[in-house]
């Protein structure tokens, strides 16, 4: 059956692997599910619940959460609105600790990384999750020990594949050395570009790039830029406009725009019908 989202097309992680997951290109970011400071449960549950269920239905295969988001409300909402999941590919994210709104801190203690998976697959309610990502390295303990456990929770059946969050290139060659990366989770849209030769080393080897924050541009998309401006010539939205310029970009990127409303959902999901001159995502690339 068609899929709203069959337009963005699909990309395989850990294609060299036994066990390759293949989804849509355009997933859902599950981050703004919680409370205000990505702190606590949201103020309408049900239409938390909604929002991921519109999701699948308009074929949205691929969900990217973290045990930080709320702290471990995300992973609940998804749980009550998903089991059991049905072909819907579940990331989530460790090595983040919350003490209160708006507050995060890294922490790479390979037993609090242990922790860490068991809490998510007890939230999720799985015995493996699909893909486990480190949601940033602690500089205070060796990469090899980080990536260590989360090898070892792998080689006991809990996590499918594992992931990065916010690496630069050399990190990136150093863990590969350690475990198969099937994707890299970087910030990255129209106007950060920072990341580019991240997304050049994930073209290279087949490695899944996730832009997190897809839609921010700063002035570029405010009323009266050049985001905009582009917008009303063309009648696609700021974010719509954001997000295809993603998908153009390469065929690794896997874009997770997040939003709490249906609405918005479906607007960022109608961004694979966009289809511009190549003059036209011309102009947008030229804003990075």
């Amino acid at each position: 059956m068609v899929s709203a989202v069959d337009a963005g097309g699909t990309v395989t992680l850990g294609g060299w692997t036994s066990d390759p997951m293949t989804v849509h290109r355009m997933g859902y970011g599950a981050m703004r599910l919680t409370g205000h400071g990505i702190w606590g449960y949201p103020r309408d549950h049900g239409e938390a619940v909604a929002v991921l269920r519109r999701a699948v239905e308009l074929g949205v295969d691929f969900v990217d959460t973290a045990d930080s988001y709320g702290p471990g409300v995300s992973e609940e909402i998804i749980r009550a609105a998903l089991q059991p999941y049905d072909g819907v590919v579940v990331a989530t994210k460790g090595g983040l600790l919350r003490t209160g709104p708006h507050q995060w801190h890294v922490l790479g203690d390979p037993t609090y990384l242990r922790q860490c998976v068991e809490m998510s697959l007890r939230r999720l309610g799985v015995e493996r999750i699909d893909l486990y990502q480190l949601h940033r390295v602690d500089t205070r303990y060796p990469v090899a020990e980080q990536l260590g456990v989360l090898a070892e929770m792998q080689r006991e059946g809990k996590i499918r594949h594992l992931g990065l969050s916010e690496v630069d290139v050399d990190t990136l060659h150093v863990a590969r050395q350690h475990v198969e990366v099937v994707s890299v989770q970087n910030i990255y849209n129209v106007a950060n570009r920072q990341h580019d030769d991240v997304l050049a080393g994930c073209e290279e080897r087949g490695v899944a790039f996730i832009p997190w924050y897809p839609i921010a541009g700063g002035d570029l998309v405010k009323p009266g830029g050049p985001v905009a401006a582009l917008a009303e010539q063309t009648g696609w939205t700021v974010a719509q406009l954001c997000l295809a310029w993603l998908l153009r970009r390469s065929p690794w990127m896997l874009p997770i725009p997040g939003t709490g409303s249906v609405a918005h959902l479906d607007e960022n999901v109608r961004s694979v019908e966009v289809t511009l001159s190549d003059e036209q995502w011309a102009a947008l690339d030229a804003l990075g």
